[in-house]
């Protein structure tokens, strides 16, 4: 059993830390506690809205019990505008594993993040339908996507795409191989006024899209390249430990000149050294660029002075192990 006692000062502290991200209308979203490095491995706190959602990665889960009856309190009296607590159990049944409601009402159904809306289904899988630590990739999308034709592969609810789509690309679409993820991109859609286009939502196995986007000549600005850790169809294989190198050259024919791959590794135990030494392989012809790193944002990974553990694999030059670079692809020119 983990001592609740132990634990509550490193939650104290890293709440605090967080609580200049939230917002008046309480609908933003932030990653409370990242207890992998904050204090307490078994556990992560987030916040989607008025929804509090806490994933207990205890093995056997009621290692954790104590502490999850301490954070609920903590949680009540430090929010008492909560309307809902979620548990997510990684090493339960199905149902624990997608949420159990622990206390309040439904979970909270959307959220806003630099003024865009995303829906969420935060049963609808193990994760909470909305990753956190892409942050910084939509606001580059707002910034950078207007006018731009764009590829979100891997698109699970297309948060991604929803950012190129607020930003103002004059065509986004989504892949995934799941349906159901990609019908709370479409929701999303309809909370922020954008169009529907059911062509541009596209359910498949990546790598037969790849192959028809090519046949096709499909020709795009920038392509989301933000896969699984691990993913097997009959077609191909996604293993984020053997590396992105495969990913990234299956979607290059499909830039245009001085168009952009965002490619992101979420490997735990890939070193950012092995994912830059990669991006460098692929840099070696002269026709692919490493841009810029993007960071993933301070309440994903810990604050310096709410940091007490190490990650268990060294993510520099990136930091978090989730390693996000910005890709700028060239071709050879046309012959005359």
């Amino acid at each position: 059993m983990i001592d609740a006692d132990a634990v509550r000062p490193f939650l104290t502290q890293a709440i605090h830390a967080r609580l200049p991200l939230l917002d008046e209308r309480r609908e933003t979203a932030v990653r409370l506690f990242n207890g992998f490095l904050e204090g307490c491995p078994e556990l992560v706190v987030e916040l989607f809205g008025e929804t509090a959602v806490l994933i207990n990665h205890a093995n056997p889960p009621e290692d954790l019990n104590e502490v999850l009856a301490d954070v609920q309190t903590l949680l009540l009296a430090q929010f008492p505008w909560l309307q809902t607590i979620l548990l997510k159990t990684r090493h339960g049944s199905d149902e624990a594993k997608r949420g159990v409601l622990l206390w309040g009402g439904p979970p909270a159904s959307k959220i806003r993040e630099q003024g865009v809306r995303y829906a969420l289904d935060l049963t609808l899988n193990q994760d909470a339908s909305f990753y956190l630590d892409t942050r910084p990739v939509r606001r580059w999308a707002l910034a950078n996507l207007a006018g731009k034709d764009v590829l979100n592969t891997f698109a699970y609810t297309g948060s991604l795409g929803v950012a190129a789509a607020a930003a103002g690309a004059s065509r986004v679409l989504q892949t995934d191989l799941n349906k159901r993820f990609l019908n709370v991109a479409k929701t999303s859609y309809t909370l922020n006024g954008f169009p529907i286009d059911k062509k541009m939502f596209q359910a498949g196995d990546f790598w037969r899209q790849m192959n028809q986007f090519k046949r096709a000549g499909a020709q795009f600005d920038c392509v989301f390249l933000d896969p699984p850790f691990f993913s097997q169809t009959a077609a191909g294989t996604v293993d984020l430990n053997a590396g992105l190198g495969r990913l990234v050259n299956k979607v290059r024919p499909l830039l245009k000149h001085g168009g952009h791959i965002i490619a992101i590794n979420n490997a735990l135990f890939v070193s950012g050294a092995d994912y830059l030494a990669e991006l460098q392989t692929l840099c070696a012809d002269g026709y692919v660029q490493i841009e810029q790193f993007i960071p993933v944002p301070e309440d994903c990974t810990g604050y310096p002075h709410t940091q007490t553990t190490p990650p268990i694999t060294d993510p520099a030059p990136f930091n978090h192990s989730t390693k996000i670079a910005l890709l700028k692809i060239h071709h050879k020119p046309a012959k005359k």
